[in-house]
């Protein structure tokens, strides 16, 4: 089926991290690798300039920690933290990680989504690899 899998995880309690990931193993080939990847997103300035190196890697670490601790510490599965906007990251790091396809969660939209978008929406609208939506 796939080889490999771009799983998005966001830390909101809202959103079931393990059907996404269940539906990525059972569309797994096998020897095939499943990336789930949190996007941080972007800090201004005026907030940085108060932060030191050790805050920023520390908080960096918690978020590595804590997608460990979503995927179960699988071994099978690698954690990535990168910083951007949810959407325009996902879609970057699958075509740099040549992403077969990206199954991504997602809650009912609710009026506000049809007017400014959800990052799945973004996601699936805009992937150049098969994306999986899961609610």
């Amino acid at each position: 089926m796939y080889s490999n899998i771009l799983v998005p995880i966001a830390f909101d309690d809202e959103r079931d991290v393990s059907q996404a990931l269940n539906v990525a193993r059972k569309l797994l080939d096998e020897g095939g690798k499943i990336t789930a990847i949190h996007v941080r997103e972007h800090l201004p300035s005026y907030a940085t300039e108060y932060l030191t190196k050790e805050q920023m890697e520390g908080n960096r670490a918690q978020l590595v920690n804590g997608l460990l601790e979503k995927t179960g510490n699988s071994p099978d599965i690698d954690v990535v933290v990168v910083e951007g906007r949810s959407g325009h990251r996902i879609l970057e790091e699958a075509e740099r990680r040549e992403a077969d396809l990206i199954v991504i969660a997602s809650h009912c939209p609710s009026v506000q989504d049809y007017f400014l978008g959800s990052t799945a929406a973004r996601v699936v609208r805009h992937a150049k690899c098969c994306v999986h939506v899961v609610r």
